[in-house]
């Protein structure tokens, strides 16, 4: 691993869309959060897929409340992607879903039956090179992950207790990375004996670099959709223990940049009713997560401006302060 001691000083600073510099993507932007608008929205964005396709999606811990719905998923493969695994790895903490057995009996009682799930690290890992990493050379990633030609990243977008929120990049960051190396190598300092040792913004920096690895993997052939449903400060990964969620929903959004999706998602909730947004908000910077983002276009990785497509209406353009106009209700 590289060792770098200069992190970024950025990740509590949100940059209005006016102060971003480069190129635009696209964004897709559905109000449609059920099946149907999952399935609506994979159809605009489906197009670089090919060959044995990946599902990479957060199955939650036992009964998880705020997780994307089982049926939402399962009508998705069931019409769109018959032959696709869904993909995760085993956790680096201790819980329900640290070894294989256990993670197989999470994944039966959270209902994720309908199709083949890949404990990509069952078995073995792989080593991916991070291209321009400041933190590693290497990611240590489930095996079974490179058995796929394609990669939909299906995300549910929401706060994080460390990461200050989970888009697109924590998904695969984090997800992807194998439970005992990998996820070690980001989370934990070499030589300390605490396994959440990592400062911050060095967090946020390492996060993505794992996350680089895969995307530089899968090159043209990986897709995000970001899920703003059930917006808990908490990561799925604390189940039911998740703290009551108190920012409303806001759609499906969807791209083939990674950043400029979680970027969009960020700008969403920044374009919230102070009321709406101010927990999302506090976890966010008090974790320094923004630095997710700006970390992100140093690398490479995408672009943090783009042009939002509303698939509801005709293809119009949209900024964020109109897709949270008519916000659903909490939780629903």
């Amino acid at each position: 691993m590289c060792q770098n001691p200069t992190p970024g000083t950025n990740g509590d600073q949100y940059i209005p869309y006016a102060e971003r510099s480069g190129n635009e993507s696209i964004v897709y932007f559905t109000r449609d959060l059920s099946a149907a608008g999952l399935e609506k929205i994979y159809q605009r964005i489906c197009a670089p897929l090919k060959g044995k396709v990946a599902i990479k999606l957060h199955t939650g811990e036992p009964h998880g409340p705020n997780i994307i719905p089982r049926d939402w998923v399962e009508n998705l493969v069931k019409n769109e992607l018959p032959e696709a695994h869904i993909i995760e790895t085993n956790t680096f903490y201790e819980g329900d879903r640290d070894t294989t057995e256990k993670h197989r009996r999470t994944l039966e009682i959270n209902g994720w039956t309908f199709c083949p799930v890949d404990i990509t690290d069952e078995d073995d890992t792989a080593l991916l090179p991070v291209k321009g990493g400041k933190w590693f050379e290497n990611m240590s990633v489930g095996k079974n992950m490179l058995n796929y030609d394609s990669m939909l990243t299906l995300t549910h977008f929401k706060g994080h207790l460390m990461g200050g929120f989970g888009g697109s990049n924590k998904n695969i960051g984090i997800g992807c990375a194998d439970g005992k190396i990998g996820k070690k190598w980001i989370h934990q300092r070499e030589g300390s004996d605490n396994m959440w040792s990592i400062d911050m913004e060095e967090l946020m920096e390492r996060i993505a670099e794992s996350t680089k690895a895969t995307i530089d993997h899968f090159g043209k052939n990986v897709v995000y959709i970001n899920v703003m449903r059930n917006m808990s400060v908490s990561c799925d990964c604390e189940g039911v223990a998740a703290a009551p969620v108190v920012t409303p929903n806001v759609g499906i959004l969807a791209s083939v940049d990674i950043l400029a999706v979680d970027q969009a998602c960020i700008d969403c909730v920044y374009a919230m009713k102070e009321e709406e947004h101010h927990d999302l908000v506090e976890r966010i910077e008090t974790r320094h997560g923004l630095r997710q983002l700006s970390y992100m276009k140093e690398l490479g990785m995408g672009n943090d401006k783009y042009i939002m497509i509303d698939i509801d209406n005709d293809d119009a353009r949209l900024v964020p302060a109109d897709a949270v106009k008519d916000l659903k209700p909490f939780g629903k």
